[in-house]
């Protein structure tokens, strides 16, 4: 049976039921040899992503399943608070790199950079303040056409020295990089602070909300300070330090600058010190791009006046690698509801033909009409093989179709909590019935 693709035009959330049988990517005992990462051996284990070569990785079905998710996640919040979302070319012209002055490697030591078969050089894109603020010269003249808040989720290249973090730090990746575009700091900061507003529920939506704070840190070239947002996590390369009361944070890099604690108010005395990943930036960007490379408009007087913008960065595959550093176990991935591939994984303990195997394919076939996203092990396997790869792949139950199953009950596992509960056929159909069970907002 061919997998079933529904997708909605709002958030482009993909609705897959499959067959494990029918399933190309296979689960495997080893991680590869030179892969030192927690989220990256689970992930190729599991057979969500395959490894090229160091800080490359490809996402299979079951990977790219959970990163559309993620993706669908942070696109409604970015909708909601009037993102417009666009898709920049990859390569890169060089000319207002040069203006900007971070085309040379001296600034920014990340590039990769191809030649041309007739000359001249390109770049691979490593983020996209340069390209997008040369286009927004076309579209914003007056300040009737401000604001603006443009958007896209597109692959970023970056040259790094050592990728040594999985999926975590890549030398390709998805970037959701947001630009905003003002009429003044003030309209600026009002965005700025919904932005983060949304940043807050992205995270608390793919389950790490509770562990993840908004960080001071270096602003580096373009302001004084920035804001991250640092998830604690042992995995993480970051060290900040927190105010639990306030959920703040500040990094190490400005750990010793007394003007960051007047500037949040918070006692440097009584923070408490873990390690953390980012997984996600805000940076006041000023009129440094726009002074540089002429975006500038008429105000009601007619002045030109040069635009106030800002940056706004989360990294999909990032937030997947987070997800599994903080909630997988020793049997493999756990994945919460929101982001797992399936909501099901239904595992028939049955023959081919036989009246469990009989069973199973009925309740498959209900949950399919009820609009669930299931994985269905309709594989030859033996009981304890099954269950151990159930477990590795960490979706959130597991309906188990055995000899022990009663007419219309079936035993249900909780993959976080390992609870077992004996559930109808109508039990488990109900929630999807009174709306989607795909994790969706």
């Amino acid at each position: 049976m061919l997998p079933i693709f529904l997708r909605s035009v709002h958030t482009r959330r993909i609705l897959w039921r499959m067959r494990q049988s029918q399933l190309f990517t296979k689960t495997r005992r080893e991680a590869p040899s030179d892969e030192f990462a927690k989220n990256a051996q689970l992930l190729i284990r599991a057979g969500y992503i395959h490894k090229e070569l160091a800080g490359v990785y490809d996402f299979l079905p079951l990977g790219l399943r959970v990163l559309d998710k993620v993706i669908g996640i942070i696109r409604e919040e970015m909708n909601a608070i009037g993102g417009e979302e666009v898709l920049l070319s990859t390569l890169q012209n060089p000319d207002v790199w040069k203006k900007s002055g971070r085309w040379d490697d001296a600034s920014v030591d990340v590039w990769f950079k191809t030649h041309l078969k007739n000359g001249g050089e390109l770049g691979l894109g490593n983020t996209h303040e340069e390209a997008l603020t040369a286009l927004m010269t076309e579209h914003i003249a007056s300040y009737k056409d401000l604001p603006r808040y443009v958007y896209q989720f597109q692959n970023k290249f970056r040259n790094e020295t050592r990728a040594k973090s999985g999926v975590m730090r890549a030398r390709e990746f998805i970037m959701k990089d947001l630009y905003s575009f003002s009429r003044d700091a003030a309209q600026h900061t009002e965005f700025y602070e919904k932005a983060a507003s949304a940043y807050e529920k992205i995270f608390s939506r793919v389950g790490i909300g509770d562990k993840t704070y908004r960080t001071f840190a270096s602003g580096g070239s373009f302001s004084k300070y920035s804001h991250e947002y640092q998830t604690v996590c042992e995995a993480g390369e970051d060290t900040i330090y927190i105010d639990e009361a306030k959920r703040l944070a500040v990094n190490k890099e400005v750990y010793d600058d007394q003007g960051v604690y007047a500037a949040i108010g918070i006692d440097k005395s009584g923070l408490k010190e873990a390690k953390a990943i980012e997984v996600g930036n805000i940076f006041t960007l000023g009129t440094r791009f726009s002074e540089t490379l002429g975006l500038s408009y008429k105000d009601a007087e007619g002045k030109s006046t040069p635009v106030f913008m800002g940056s706004y960065g989360i990294g999909p595959g990032r937030l997947v690698g987070t997800v599994v550093e903080l909630m997988a176990d020793g049997k493999g991935l756990v994945w919460p509801e929101s982001v797992a591939p399936f909501s099901y994984h239904l595992v028939s303990l049955g023959r081919d033909g036989d009246e469990i195997s009989k069973t199973a394919d009925v309740l498959y076939d209900d949950l399919i009409k009820a609009n669930v996203d299931v994985l269905y092990d309709d594989r030859d396997a033996r009981a304890g093989e099954k269950f151990a790869e159930s477990d590795l792949l960490g979706i959130p139950k597991r309906i188990v179709v055995g000899k022990d199953t009663t007419a219309g009950e079936f035993e249900v596992v909780n993959r976080a909590t390992g609870t077992v509960a004996k559930k109808s056929r109508e039990e488990i159909l109900a929630p999807a019935r009174g709306g989607s069970a795909s994790g969706g907002k």
